[in-house]
């Protein structure tokens, strides 16, 4: 990807590295958000957390060597900045982290900023039940349509890995639907 290259050599100039940074905020802002609010649910916890994903990016960004896409790196920092935002919420809590997203479900609905219907608060209910990787591997491969192969540079993890777990997170998925079926 040559503009990806041209972005990263602008990003890593002192001179282009303030308007090579707006642009990559423009280009990614809305996907990154997206993927860490199918990780912490909450809108407002979403921008503290994307924010700190984009600051954690501009200060690293002249450490990126190119090994990967650029978009699989901001991957790893996001989805990394939101599973340690939701431990130290649940630590702050008291609790859980499965327990901090079964709050985070319950308050779906009453989120003025989830626009989605039944069915789509029952898929997130469903994904809630899942282990906390699953959950990271079936958003990621289900919403954000990732490939394996970028997703084993994000998560770090084996392509077989990553297909067997996601095989097992969407059998647990329907048996929740079916077992839970309200519509």
């Amino acid at each position: 990807m040559i503009e990806e290259q041209s972005l990263v050599s602008a990003l890593q100039s002192v001179a282009h590295k303030e308007t090579a940074f707006r642009e990559l905020v423009s280009l990614y802002k809305e996907r990154l958000y997206w993927h860490v609010r199918k990780i912490l649910l909450d809108h407002d916890d979403t921008d503290d957390v994307l924010q700190n994903t984009f600051i954690k990016i501009f200060r690293n960004i002249d450490k990126f060597k190119g090994d990967s896409k650029l978009y699989t790196w901001m991957y790893r920092i996001a989805t990394n900045e939101a599973l340690t935002f939701l431990s130290k919420k649940a630590k702050r809590a008291g609790t859980s982290s499965e327990e901090v997203m079964n709050h985070a479900i319950s308050n779906l609905e009453s989120d003025v900023y989830f626009e989605g219907s039944e069915i789509q608060l029952q898929l997130q209910k469903a994904i809630a039940t899942l282990p906390p990787r699953q959950q990271l591997i079936f958003n990621m491969k289900y919403f954000d349509d990732i490939t394996y192969e970028d997703l084993s540079e994000v998560l770090d993890t084996s392509v077989g890995g990553l297909k067997s777990s996601y095989h097992i997170a969407v059998q647990k998925i329907k048996a929740y639907l079916t077992d839970n079926e309200t519509f």
